[in-house]
């Protein structure tokens, strides 16, 4: 399922750097997160979907690292970086083996059909 990526042709090469670069720290640091963990979730303050998602992990007595990056009032710039990078648009963003598999209500569906428990196999 490829999504469109400008070209790098279409890039002027003095910003290339500059879009390579750009907010990588929180991208490394998730990426780190992802490796290490079988069950990651990065969320956000105020936000109560994140919470969903911890608990139905506490709920099905599953272990798993949260990343939380600021709230609505600030650091949207290092979260809009991992949205970039994902292409998933909200939080949280659930990964499960390194696979992102969505938000809260599709890591429930997951729990509910028992393919978490597959995929943690």
């Amino acid at each position: 399922m490829p999504r469109p990526f400008l070209d790098e042709a279409h890039i002027h090469p003095a910003i290339r750097s500059n879009i390579a670069m750009h907010q990588q720290a929180i991208v490394q640091e998730v990426m780190t997160a992802i490796r290490d963990n079988d069950v990651v979730v990065v969320g956000m303050g105020m936000n109560p979907f994140p919470r969903m998602a911890r608990k139905a992990l506490d709920d099905a007595g599953q272990a798993y690292r949260y990343l939380e990056y600021g709230n609505y009032l600030n650091t949207w710039r290092e979260r809009n970086a991992l949205k970039m990078w994902t292409g998933w648009p909200t939080f949280p963003m659930v990964f499960v083996k390194g696979t992102l598999v969505g938000g809260a209500a599709n890591l429930q569906a997951l729990i509910d059909s028992g393919e978490l428990k597959k995929m943690l196999a």
